[in-house]
């Protein structure tokens, strides 16, 4: 059973984003960015409470700005998903999660160290350029159900 309920047309949003956002760090890099899509689909709390499915959590916009850049300035998004990021993005509905996305609700790529923070939550890790950050403890206890 999957983490989320989705439709194809969510499989090929994911794929998109996750080409868009990480296409240069590989098919794991890929798998983590999509993992915290879905995380953000599950998470009732924080920033996420009004999101449910894929497609919120893609077009969200916070601060007057998409959550996901790419949604506003990648020609990737745009671009037709292929087969592997098809085939990645089924992986991550159906439970795939590995650390530091595994819990991770934001990621970004800083072009310089990690910082300790982001928003106020802490890091989990790094995996090539982008860094993870997972919630707060005892504050989204919906992202750790899997």
């Amino acid at each position: 059973m999957p983490r989320v309920k989705y439709r194809e047309k969510d499989i090929d949003l994911i794929a998109r984003m996750m080409r868009a956002e990480a296409e240069g760090e590989g098919q794991l890099g890929m798998l983590m960015v999509g993992n915290v899509i879905i995380n953000r689909a599950v998470a009732d709390c924080l920033d996420f409470r009004d999101v449910r499915t894929i497609e919120d959590v893609i077009f969200q916009v916070q601060g007057g700005n998409y959550s996901f850049e790419a949604v506003q300035k990648g020609n990737l998004f745009y671009s037709p998903a292929r087969e592997v990021e098809r085939r990645l993005a089924r992986q991550v509905v159906n439970y795939w999660g590995q650390h530091p996305s595994k819990y991770a609700l934001w990621y970004f790529n800083p072009y310089a160290p990690c910082p300790p923070t982001w928003y106020g939550q802490p890091f989990a890790g790094q995996f090539k350029q982008h860094c993870y950050y997972e919630p707060q403890a005892n504050t989204c206890e919906s992202v750790y159900r899997y």
